[in-house]
């Protein structure tokens, strides 16, 4: 092979420079392109844990936050609600709290950490609509067997003061308990579990 058949060392130092520089390039190019693929901030606090402050919520009342987009609602249940909470098998679906989405906390019947406050996703196990809170017994819209809870006037379906679906009803299981725990006496925190005060 003749010398002029040879690329010449300068050909060579081209290519290998344009090869580099190209292979640069495509690394800023994809920079933008990952960096989208990592949630943002406002994804990151919506899945966040939320902290609800109850020391105003009177006996009888309920709040409502939001987490994960869905309503949380808490009740601070009055001790004739908590005397009211049904044990009737006959009358729940799952009265003890062993279908799927329960805390092990909710297999209670209470289905809370605390008797005296409820935390529960306000949406309807059925087809997600949001019950209504019906907290007084024998109402003339609910009947007078009603020892209050919630109904969910789309397709009908009753839970009681713990939350759990009665008999018969459209929703399949339980209101769910979404992971919480007391940071004191009068703050919750919503969406993660851990020590109880």
């Amino acid at each position: 092979m003749s010398d002029s058949n040879k690329p010449s060392n300068r050909r060579k130092f081209l290519t290998n420079v344009t090869q580099i520089m190209g292979g640069i390039g495509g690394i800023f190019a994809l920079i933008p392109f990952l960096s989208t693929m990592s949630p943002s901030e406002k994804a990151k606090s919506a899945g966040a844990p939320v902290e609800i402050d109850v020391s105003s919520l009177q006996p009888g009342s309920f709040k409502v936050v939001e987490w994960r987009g869905k309503p949380v609602w808490v009740v601070r249940r009055t001790a004739e609600m908590i005397e009211n909470t049904l044990e009737d098998n006959d009358v729940l679906s799952d009265p003890k709290s062993t279908g799927e989405h329960q805390p092990e906390y909710t297999k209670n019947k209470y289905r809370s950490i605390n008797p005296e406050f409820l935390v529960l996703l306000g949406v309807c196990t059925h087809l997600g609509c949001s019950p209504l809170y019906k907290p007084n017994a024998k109402s003339a819209e609910l009947g007078l067997d009603w020892k209050g809870g919630f109904f969910c006037p789309c397709h009908g379906s009753k839970f009681d003061l713990s939350g759990r679906v009665h008999k018969a009803m459209p929703a399949p299981y339980n209101l769910e308990v979404p992971p919480y725990y007391f940071a004191s006496s009068s703050r919750i925190i919503v969406g993660e579990d851990g020590k109880d005060v």
